[in-house]
């Protein structure tokens, strides 16, 4: 007997019991699922919800694999130990085995904390409410990793994994019932309880903060700080637009590098995973404001010593390079559960992410970044908009109906035309 009808047979003697559902994740997870329906009308195909989310982890690897190159290059960076001239794409200080492995060894416990503490208190809840083991923390295990600074202490990551799961989501009945994205929501959590940890010019490189909170020599400013201070002639001297959209700054693990979330975006859309309605709205919808604050400047309604003057004038598509604005859209927005259900829903949903994540950035100069803020709002209205899509829909069609001509039936029409005939 194989390890898969052993495992199978012990599954069997597992049913009925407490901790049935713990036995049945692990199994699921190694092997998938043989039970197969047997009667009734039903559609056969490949695709479960554990496919589904292994295809949204493999879009998220290249940016986890680069995110340890580029941990490890900031780091050095900073030291000055590498020269910036020679670490474009293609030179020789980004891809060495010295950045990946300075970068697998911070991010990989990050990686491991996130899974082990979420999947327990999933283990948890089914154990305790006797369903299923859903298998929605696989893709929010990988995003939370990525969304944060390299240097956060894991304890607090554990913290914030724990309530983003109960007030998340278990609190609503588990996966497919939140209201809320997990992930932003342990991201929400470590910016209001740890704001320290999670904002400032020093964050964003290993080893610029040490153990204690305390900054260090090591600068870890990135692109939206220089910004928000004014620094613009320092970001220009400093970043060019290839750094911007290949990665090549300072920022959270995963969300630098424009290119590869691009990347893992055309995946999801040509998977039929996420939806590209809601990718491209909010693009607009960036763009939009954008443009707005940058006819503000040209029309010169704001002196340039204003707080907000750097960030209005920074060129309004150079805001999709910066930040964790593209990474939002492509991982975040498009989340199928706390997302607009609607086409049209999906399209004003999308808009209004972009157009207040950069609205967000520029008035908010101590923390320049709101993308995760600006889709938590829209996660909270995204069923009133579908609510007021779909009722829009309704009177549209009682309209038309109102209006409609009436026919006769086709059997009065037979016998009119019977009469008239004789």
């Amino acid at each position: 007997m194989g390890l898969k009808e052993k495992l199978h047979e012990t599954k069997l003697k597992f049913q009925g019991k407490k901790m049935a559902p713990a036995f049945n994740a692990i199994h699921t997870f190694l092997y998938a699922p043989n039970e197969t329906t047997h009667s009734g009308a039903h559609v056969r195909s490949a695709d479960d919800l554990k496919r589904t989310m292994n295809m949204v982890i493999m879009s998220l690897v290249p940016c986890l694999i680069f995110g340890m190159f580029n941990t490890g290059y900031q780091h050095y960076l900073a030291l000055g130990e590498i020269d910036a001239v020679t670490g474009g794409f293609f030179g020789s200080g980004f891809w060495t085995w010295d950045n990946f492995i300075l970068g697998f060894w911070k991010i990989l416990p990050l990686v491991v904390v996130s899974y082990v503490v979420g999947l327990a208190v999933e283990f948890v809840f089914a154990v305790i409410k006797g369903h299923e083991v859903e298998e929605g923390y696989l893709v929010t295990g990988m995003l939370v990793p990525l969304i944060v600074p390299v240097d956060l202490p894991l304890w607090m990551l554990a913290v914030a994994v724990v309530f983003g799961v109960v007030i998340g989501k278990e609190v609503f009945g588990g996966t497919g019932m939140n209201i809320l994205n997990p992930a932003l929501t342990i991201r929400a959590f470590l910016f209001f309880a740890y704001p320290t940890w999670m904002s400032g010019d020093k964050v964003w490189v290993h080893g610029a903060v040490d153990s204690a909170g305390t900054a260090d020599a090591i600068s870890g400013e990135t692109v939206l700080g220089f910004l928000a201070q004014g620094k613009t002639t320092e970001m220009a001297q400093q970043y060019d637009l290839a750094d911007m959209f290949f990665g090549f700054i300072p920022g959270s693990v995963g969300e630098t590098s424009t290119l590869l979330i691009l990347l893992g975006g055309l995946i999801l859309v040509f998977s039929k995973i996420a939806s590209w309605r809601i990718m491209l709205s909010a693009i607009i919808g960036s763009l939009a404001m954008g443009l707005i604050f940058n006819g503000i400047v040209a029309a010169e309604w704001i002196p340039e010593y204003s707080k907000f003057y750097s960030l209005m004038s920074f060129e309004y598509w150079q805001h999709l390079l910066v930040g964790g604005l593209a990474f939002g859209i492509v991982f975040m927005a498009t989340d199928p559960v706390t997302g607009a259900q609607t086409n049209r829903g999906k399209w004003i949903y999308g808009f209004l992410i972009g157009f207040m994540s950069v609205m967000i950035r520029v008035f908010n100069p101590g923390y320049p970044e709101g993308v995760f803020l600006a889709i938590l709002l829209m996660n909270v209205f995204a069923p009133t908009i579908d609510h007021y899509v779909v009722r829009g829909n309704v009177k549209r069609r009682l309209k038309r109906l109102k209006n409609a001509t009436i026919y006769p039936k086709v059997s009065e029409g037979a016998e009119a035309l019977k009469t008239e005939t004789v």
